[in-house]
């Protein structure tokens, strides 16, 4: 009965000749059954769907469009905003690369904003996190890269080996980003997470658990 957000990831378009393939989110789905709402939001397009209505959208448009329930503000090959009424914010960033590159793909990255609105029991992949989580780190030490040392976390019960990193946070600087330091943790989160990792691969854009 509240909000559902799922995201389609896809591969490099040939094995780059590292042999490592980067995977990309390149569609979002976003339903609020309550308020009656529907997204699909691609690297191409955004089809909004409400009470029956059908909208399409171009990222090569710069559109405002206000709805019962849902306010949409598209900014020319830039970002998405999302409004659900009484609720929470999202903010979808299109990363376009130069078309004839040999590997990499358009992307998109994904924001929420005022997740305090939403309800204890929000989960999924990222929301089981938007209420905060305690954690301790120790025992700093020479990882494989010099800049990126490994260390000791405590949390949940568990001792896990995680690496410190960089990503970047696009919201204020599209083009480049920011810098956001964090501690990657191995085995695809296990220990992290609730659950494995494959416990969060849907059927479909729209499917619930």
């Amino acid at each position: 009965s509240g909000i559902l957000v799922n995201g389609e990831i896809i591969g490099d378009k040939q094995i780059p000749p590292n042999g490592k393939i980067n995977t990309y989110f390149w569609r979002f789905g976003i339903i609020h059954q309550k308020l009656g709402v529907k997204l699909e939001v691609s690297t191409q397009d955004i089809t909004a769907f409400q009470n029956g209505k059908r909208v399409k959208l171009l990222w090569s448009d710069t559109a405002s469009l206000k709805g019962a329930n849902v306010d949409l503000h598209l900014t020319k090959d830039r970002s998405l905003m999302i409004t659900l009424r009484g609720s929470v914010k999202f903010v979808i960033l299109l990363h376009k690369v130069w078309a004839k590159h040999p590997y990499h793909r358009d992307y998109l990255g994904f924001y929420t904003l005022d997740s305090h609105l939403l309800s204890p029991s929000v989960h999924g992949l990222l929301g089981q996190f938007y209420k905060g989580i305690e954690y301790e780190v120790s025992d700093l030490r020479p990882g494989e890269v010099p800049e990126k040392p490994d260390a000791t976390m405590f949390l949940k019960g568990e001792e896990l080996n995680v690496t410190r990193g960089w990503q970047k946070d696009f919201r204020r600087d599209v083009k480049n980003g920011e810098n956001v330091p964090c501690w990657f943790i191995h085995s695809n989160g296990t220990g992290l997470i609730d659950g494995k990792a494959s416990d969060y691969i849907m059927s479909g854009l729209f499917k619930r658990f």
